[in-house]
């Protein structure tokens, strides 16, 4: 008698290897859903809702664990973990919104969350450093003519600007403050005499493109939104300035909220979570919920690479970017060039090697947006990774 064959199947594509084997093109998409699977933790739940969740997943195949005192009653919370087929989950979702003790809304955050996994697509936020003492290109575009001298530093920045969007990039972020580790604080009015040559070159030539201004100062995003900039990208997570989410507010801005454990110049002073995912996670959830409650409704999350974190953590995060989407909102990354690659001085080629490996995997998992110094490096990456 011949052996058996088997081989595990690691891919995403795996509507393409069903069509190898001869099964229905009819049907083949809706059928890839039975094999991508996804985890998924809720938490807070009376024992009522606990119950009615777990008997839903049992009942058709998928898998919830939940506290084992949820049957008896004898606890008032439960967290849960949902595991499940996308097709499954949907199913959950479907027949939880038929259910009591608001299960309904919880079915309709499942049913985003299944959504969301097959539709993301990553895009670029080009990095620009107006500063002296930024990490990988302090003083590039910086100096000059923007503080009274003669040379072509701001043509330098202006030209870099356009060179990131022909390269591919879906978003310039400029920044006039390093918030590298260790960095003291840049005062408002230095920042906006850095930002202003340039962002007066942008207007005077009409271009007209997506950008963020990356600050943490309200008087500083106030200055950039005035030209026309609608995204403030704050590193502090609205923490450093308290009047920066009114200012967003005002202007209908979007905004960019980074999770860090303290300021640059102390951050990475022996950073310590009990647990790093879902302290990042919960911290984030609660500045999303404030900043819908100021009717901010354009809001991207980035975890901090870098802020306040080891390089265990960080690694972690990578490793875990996944468990961010169910935020809900966009999630940026950040790792290009950063000290977590390992790699002293200004070796900027090899820094950006590192990084373009780091992001292959987050490209594949979706991430939103990838916060880069090198845009066309990882324009081509984008491209072979599709």
């Amino acid at each position: 008698m011949r052996d058996f064959i088997i081989k595990e199947i690691i891919t995403e594509n795996i509507e393409s290897e069903l069509r190898k084997i001869g099964f229905d093109s009819c049907y083949v998409h809706k059928a890839a859903d039975k094999y991508k699977y996804k985890t998924i933790k809720i938490y807070d739940l009376n024992p009522a809702q606990a119950n009615i969740l777990k008997q839903t997943a049992l009942s058709i195949g998928a898998d919830c664990g939940v506290h084992r005192e949820v049957i008896t009653g004898k606890i008032e919370i439960s967290d849960a973990i949902l595991g499940g087929s996308l097709s499954q989950l949907e199913k959950i979702a479907s027949r939880l919104k038929e259910q009591p003790f608001s299960l309904k809304n919880l079915g309709e955050k499942i049913e985003n969350l299944v959504q969301a996994e097959q539709t993301r697509k990553t895009k670029l936020a080009g990095i620009l450093n107006l500063t002296p003492d930024s990490f990988s290109d302090g003083g590039k575009y910086y100096g000059g003519k923007y503080l009274g001298g003669k040379d072509d530093k701001p043509d330098a920045a202006f030209n870099h600007f356009i060179e990131m969007i022909e390269d591919g990039a879906d978003l310039i972020d400029i920044g006039a403050e390093s918030t590298r580790p260790g960095a003291e604080d840049v005062e408002p009015k230095i920042q906006i005499e850095r930002l202003k040559p340039l962002l007066d070159k942008i207007q005077k030539e009409n271009i007209t493109f997506p950008m963020s201004i990356d600050t943490r100062s309200s008087e500083v995003a106030r200055f950039a939104l005035d030209y026309g900039i609608e995204i403030i990208n704050d590193v502090s997570g609205l923490e450093y300035d308290p009047k920066m989410v009114d200012v967003a507010a005002e202007y209908g801005a979007g905004i960019i909220i980074q999770h860090s454990k303290g300021n640059p110049a102390v951050m990475q002073q022996n950073p310590v979570y009990d647990d790093v995912i879902e302290e990042i996670y919960s911290k984030l959830l609660k500045k999303v919920d404030f900043a819908h409650s100021k009717g901010i409704k354009n809001i991207i999350i980035d975890p901090g690479i870098g802020f306040g974190k080891t390089k265990k953590d960080n690694f972690e995060i990578l490793d875990r970017i996944e468990e961010f989407y169910s935020l809900n909102c966009p999630v940026m990354v950040g790792v290009s060039r950063k000290s977590l690659l390992g790699v002293n001085g200004e070796n900027n080629e090899l820094k950006d090697s590192l990084s373009a490996a780091i992001s292959y995997p987050l490209i594949k998992s979706g991430v939103d947006y990838l916060r880069v110094h090198n845009v066309k490096l990882h324009k081509q990456l984008i491209s072979l990774a599709e």
